[in-house]
């Protein structure tokens, strides 16, 4: 075995603050994303017309008018499709065109291809459509009446919650609403088909699974997998949004390319995209809790009930993890968990960062607020009590033993850094002076399980060629939507092979490159993806040294790779000397790299076993201020302390962390779905649908990154992942507000606040907390 290089002389490309390696193009304008490309000669530009109605038969689809528009070149129907009608991830239930039903306003009926975007939208108007309209389930509640569920429901039970709740001395329960929340990444959903000989087809696709899209073209097209190459550089955003339903616009684009035998593009715009595509599954929590005078639960009963809208896409692993995540970092004893996945005619919902676990979270997070109302005491207490132990009291309900909490220190340091006594108390004497506005303030923790929870996933391959001027361009199956990936894993080849990380080039993710690739999702593209190019940069580094102690005749253990350098025997040379003889004494250059995580097993049938290989942890302290009059609120400051492990590049995971915080903000503060009862969605632009902007940015925002964090597995340099985790810190911010509201009635009532907490809903939960203090008996019924 080689010896590493001793410490002093590593380079130490790893764990250092790089920058983006798109971030000078974006901000130039020079980053070039698919609607960037050179449109070549004869494009043709789609344009997808839609269902109008939710649920209903659809009679009669003339669209003989269409084909004979001026500059129509093809109107696609389900019965221009020669392969399989599907572009679903999993289930066969996502035709590409309606076939005879819709089920959805939105749902795609049929495809014109013209010479212009104008002209394929006009001509897609001179369709004649009848439909025979049936019943539409637009609620959750509706669907539970009517039994209609996408998938079956699924339960996990520990002990005996009903009887432990049954003697505790204390029992609350509560119901309450977790909104869906709209993608809205930058760039909307794109893609731009070249046709090639042999019924080749290169598909330029934005989407974060290029081999989804490239079986689902394949299958859609009637050919092998190998006739399809998928290419993607950079998205401009995705957030789950491009996981499984870009492959329907890809479909489309290479369809309508093989018909014509001309490049064809498809771009939605934005009312469109909001229209057409899935959101984040939005839930319905009933829970009740049994509990002891400190605070501590004994029993624990959550049923959640989701809204997968009319198909199953990622609907049952999104559920699954929401499952896995309703202990958050707490021990529950006596458990049970329900999950009831309810079919709707509505938009079919989708990944979306966190992936069933933000909302998971949110339950045993506004349990414990409850708890700690009820019992007059912090809740911070009640957390802290409820807390996994480091030796016992330390297996989730789903049986995986927690090995690495580090939650108890991460809160202890956040209290101490973020002055959370004094703040509280401060805030409680401000509330009593000031008649309008009221504030608040909540510390909640995170503990997020990484890994794949559909097992097969958890496997990555790179490609590494190494030039004989000394760069090197890896390529990979991890896509770059902004968080920036290509910049980790060119770090962790430069470190491997010790040169400068600018002579490591990280080509563009593509199908014919690396095989099979799995999603950028579940907040593993750093843990799989530079695994794999470690995995490929040392088996080149072997070769090298073992080339360099046969030609040179010293042993292996005096080869030392120093930064951009080696060291032989006594004597030095460049890298790209080294790399230079070896070419001209045949030794490969180029090598692959394959990583599967190890460690995980799960039992899909009995939600059992360990899904994941670790926890990201992390707490965030968050301050609010409500107006009583208008419902309005602010968050005012911010603090969170958040683990990354060995961090990889410490300023690209604080971007990460910041950006997760106000896009959970987004989600529970702002960020409100409403479909009218057509089951037409009515805030589908930046007019009626609210994402954070610069302006609701805490003022305050001090965020530090765990200095004693390090991950107990194998990781990439001992990193943890960051990508999802810090999404739900913004569950604090939630609880400020309740915090806040509570405050109306002198803290004596827990208010019913669903999310996102709108002015709206502000407003009349404080009109409620208003009348609890004029009727003393309300609070007595609450409780």
């Amino acid at each position: 075995m080689h010896n590493p290089s001793p410490a002093s002389e590593i380079k130490g490309t790893v764990y250092k603050g790089l920058a983006h390696d798109s971030a000078a193009k974006q901000v130039a304008g020079e980053a070039a994303y698919i609607d960037d490309i050179a449109e070549p000669k004869d494009m043709l530009m789609l344009y997808v017309a839609q269902s109008e109605k939710a649920h209903a038969r659809v009679l009669k689809l003339d669209v003989s008018a269409v084909r004979t528009a001026p500059g129509v070149a093809a109107v696609l129907t389900a019965g221009d499709v020669p392969g399989i009608n599907d572009a679903s991830p999993i289930a066969g239930d996502d035709p590409l065109f309606a076939e005879g039903l819709v089920e959805c306003v939105g749902q795609s009926l049929f495809a014109v291809a013209a010479d212009t975007l104008e002209q394929a939208r006009s001509a897609a108007g001179l369709a004649v459509v009848e439909y025979e309209e049936l019943p539409a389930l637009l609620t959750v509640e509706q669907a539970i009446a009517a039994e209609s569920f996408v998938l079956p429901s699924r339960e996990i039970v520990r002990g005996n919650p009903a009887e432990a709740i049954k003697g505790a001395p204390h029992r609350i329960s509560k119901r309450m609403e977790i909104g869906g929340q709209e993608h809205f990444y930058l760039e909307g959903q794109v893609a731009f088909a070249i046709p090639g000989e042999d019924g080749d087809v290169f598909v330029y696709s934005s989407t974060q699974h290029p081999t989804e899209v490239q079986h689902n073209v394949a299958k859609v097209l009637k050919v092998a997998d190998h006739s399809i190459i998928t290419e993607i550089r950079r998205m401009g955003g995705a957030f789950g949004g491009k996981e499984t339903q870009g492959a329907w616009y890809a479909a489309m684009a290479a369809l309508a390319a093989v018909k014509t035998g001309r490049p064809a593009k498809i771009r939605l715009d934005r009312d469109d995209d909001m229209v057409m595509t899935g959101k984040r599954h939005d839930f319905v929590v009933n829970f009740e809790a049994g509990f002891d005078d400190d605070g501590r639960i004994l029993g624990a009963d959550f049923v959640f009930a989701s809204r997968c809208g009319r198909s199953v896409d990622l609907s049952a692993s999104i559920n699954d993890r929401a499952m896995f995540h309703a202990d958050n970092c707490y021990f529950l004893e006596n458990v049970s968990i329900i999950s009831h996945r309810c079919k709707t005619h509505t938009v079919s919902n989708t990944a979306f960062r966190g992936f069933g676990g933000p909302q998971g979270m949110l339950a045993p997070e506004r349990m414990m607020d409850a708890i700690a109302s009820y019992l007059k005491k912090d809740p911070l207490e009640v957390r802290k009590i409820n807390l996994y132990g480091k030796t016992d009291r330390n297996v989730t309900p789903y049986q995986m033993t927690v090995e690495d909490n580090v939650a108890p220190e991460i809160i202890d340091a956040l209290v101490a850094s973020s002055n959370y006594v004094a703040r509280r108390e401060a805030i409680r004497e401000f509330n009593q002076t000031s008649p309008v506005l009221k504030k608040g303030i909540s510390l909640t923790p995170v503990k997020f399980g990484i890994s794949f929870t559909a097992t097969h996933l958890n496997q990555a391959g790179a490609l590494l060629h190494v030039y004989t001027d000394g760069s090197a361009m890896i390529n990979h199956g991890g896509t770059e939507m902004g968080q920036g990936l290509y910049t980790k894993v060119a770090q962790v080849v430069a470190e491997i092979l010790q040169i400068d990380v600018g002579k490591v080039k990280i080509t563009a993710t593509r199908t014919d490159k690396v095989p099979n690739t799995s999603p950028t999702a579940a907040s593993s593209g750093s843990d799989l993806n530079g695994k794999a190019a470690e995995a490929a940069a040392k088996t080149i580094k072997e070769r090298l040294i073992a080339f360099a102690a046969d030609h040179y005749d010293v042993d292996e253990e005096a080869v030392v790779f120093l930064p951009n350098r080696v060291r032989v025997g006594p004597e030095e040379m460049a890298f790209k000397d080294l790399v230079q003889a070896a070419y001209m004494n045949r030794i490969s250059l180029s090598a692959t790299g394959y990583y599967r995580t190890p460690k995980i097993h799960y039992d899909a049938a009995t939600l059992s076993g360990r899904p994941f290989y670790y926890f990201a942890y992390g707490a965030s302290v968050s301050e609010v201020v409500i107006d009583t009059l208008t419902g309005e609120n602010k968050v005012v400051a911010v603090d969170i302390l958040h683990d990354a492990g060995k961090s990889l590049n410490p300023d690209i995971d604080k971007g990460q962390i910041e950006g997760g915080f106000i896009q959970g903000m987004g989600w529970l503060t702002t960020e409100e779905l409403y479909f009218d009862a057509q089951g037409v969605l009515k805030t589908h632009a930046p007019s009626t649908y609210k994402i954070p902007a610069c302006s609701d940015r805490p003022e305050i925002f001090n965020m530090e990154i765990f200095e004693d964090g390090v991950n107990v597995e194998d990781t990439i340099f001992k990193s943890k992942a960051v990508g999802e985790p810090p999404l739900m810190l913004a569950i604090s911010a939630l609880s400020a507000i309740t915090d806040a509201v509570s405050s109306v009635s002198d803290y004596e009532q827990y208010p019913d606040l669903d999310a996102p907490a709108t002015p709206e809903r502000i407003l009349m939960a404080v009109r409620d907390m208003q009348k609890s203090r004029r009727n003393p008996a309300t609070i007595e019924a609450a409780q």
